[in-house]
């Protein structure tokens, strides 16, 4: 389980699937859905899962970035969300951080040809139909809007 405590100075990475698609958030000191909060375990096990993947697609950076995050997007920033994205998932990081309550992530970086939900191992597949957002992911997300 992660306190409000952990939530708010951790940045805390987790996922999400949209039933199609699959997501990766960077918690940045936010507020975590109930379904991540509840097993710090399940969130440790997904992650583990999609770092072991090998890299399956190119990638693409939100053209968008140095428009919505104050400082530059230096390959420092980028190269935690690009690994994600090469491995077939959608990188969010939190738009303000260490706002806890402000549920706002933007998209950091895509993949072009994304993993998809269906492929994942059952294991995998249940733990984060747990975390679902109920509309498609897109360039922006808002997190209350994950069940």
């Amino acid at each position: 389980m992660y306190t409000d405590i952990q939530q708010e100075t951790l940045d805390i990475s987790w996922f999400f699937t949209d039933n199609e698609d699959l997501g990766f958030v960077a918690s940045g000191g936010g507020k975590l859905p109930a379904s991540v909060t509840q097993s710090a375990n399940n969130n440790e096990l997904i992650g583990f899962f999609f770092k072991s993947l090998p890299a399956s697609s190119n990638i693409v950076i939100n053209p968008n970035l140095n428009n919505i995050i104050s400082s530059s997007a230096d390959e420092r920033y980028l190269a935690y969300f690009i690994n994600m994205a090469e491995k077939g998932l959608f990188a969010f990081d939190k738009t303000v951080s260490n706002r806890f309550s402000d549920p706002q992530y933007h998209l950091v970086a895509g993949p072009v040809t994304p993993l998809k939900f269906a492929d994942l191992p059952f294991k995998i597949k249940d733990i984060i139909s747990q975390t679902k957002l109920n509309g498609e992911i897109g360039m922006e997300l808002d997190i209350s809007l994950i069940t």
